[in-house]
């Protein structure tokens, strides 16, 4: 790592050399783990209310001496200090993480091993919901032209187009579609439904639109790398495997174009497919089988169903209304 990848950091709770493998953690997690900036900023954030708290807690800065020798009693205090200002438990978690990433950075940096924090327990969180983007937002996820400022390839925004169009239009896990063979792909007009693998190795048939076969055909027809019938038919930059992560970063930028929330990941898109075709009147249990889920429960709570929906599906069908 570069010394002009490290940035400046001062802090008024440790002294320098806390300082010092804080900017080189943080600048480590941004070029050799891709974090976003948002999370880099976040795990920064965590990490100076950490040391300012533990400044007070003992009455003198925070030395990394001090620092690897931290005990639980002191993390499960800083916790409690965070609940005290009615911090919710996904951002308490988020905190844990990234303490415990600075102390394994430590380790293999030979700074010392701050046990205490692999001894604590992770915080429960409430399970959430990703929430559904609205159907015309969806559907110009998977425009092409929506990133035509971009400085990158033509056959990279179609590739990236017609990933997410399939992840929309089939409900498809973003593994079970860059898992996707060529020859398990129709042409348009040859066919209209996919075979999948999910999770356990189970496969499932679900139907496909036609255009968004169009939009894997014009993928296939630019892309510059031979394309095999049993090779994958989503390949990356330099024809290898197409890594999930780079969907998510084409996720990220257009979420910056169409002003869309955080919370529009490539998940997000299989959820809206569910939830959007639930409000459309399908049958829960014809969504399950197309989500792939073993028990409907899991599909109840995915789409997220909600008290008003299910108040006009007793309205209009019960025998009795």
């Amino acid at each position: 790592m570069s010394k002009a990848a490290v940035p400046h950091i001062e802090l008024a709770s440790a002294d320098p050399s806390i300082a010092q493998e804080m900017a080189r953690w943080l600048a480590h997690l941004g070029a050799e783990r891709r974090l976003s900036p948002k999370t880099l900023e976040a795990y920064g954030r965590d990490l100076r209310q950490c040391l300012d708290f533990l400044c007070a807690h003992w009455g003198e800065r925070v030395t990394l001496e001090r620092f690897a020798a931290l005990e639980a009693t002191d993390v499960r205090a800083f916790m409690a200090m965070r609940r005290a200002d009615d911090i919710a438990g996904r951002s308490l978690m988020r905190a844990l993480a990234g303490l415990r990433s600075f102390g394994r950075f430590l380790e293999r940096e030979g700074k010392g091993k701050v046990g205490a924090l692999s001894a604590i327990r992770a915080p429960k969180v409430a399970k959430s919901l990703p929430k559904p983007l609205p159907m015309a937002s969806a559907k110009r996820l998977a425009d092409a032209d929506e990133r035509a400022g971009e400085e990158r390839e033509t056959w990279i925004l179609a590739r990236d187009a017609a990933v997410m169009a399939l992840l929309y239009g089939s409900g498809l896990r973003i593994s079970e579609a860059l898992g996707l063979k060529r020859r398990e792909v129709p042409k348009p007009g040859e066919g209209d439904v996919l075979v999948v693998t999910g999770k356990g190795n189970k496969t499932r048939m679900v139907p496909v639109l036609q255009n968004v076969l169009a939009l894997i055909q014009d993928y296939v027809a630019i892309c510059p790398y031979p394309l095999p019938p049993a090779g994958p038919i989503f390949v990356g930059a330099r024809g290898g495997p197409l890594s999930p992560r780079i969907i998510q970063l084409a996720m990220e930028r257009l979420r910056g174009a169409l002003g869309l929330p955080d919370s529009a990941t490539p998940h997000a898109l299989r959820h809206s497919f569910a939830t959007h075709l639930l409000s459309r009147g399908g049958d829960l249990r014809a969504i399950q089988e197309l989500l792939g889920h073993s028990s409907l429960s899991t599909t109840q709570v995915y789409t997220g169903i909600d008290s008003e929906r299910l108040l006009e599906v007793y309205a209009s069908a019960h025998p009795r209304r």
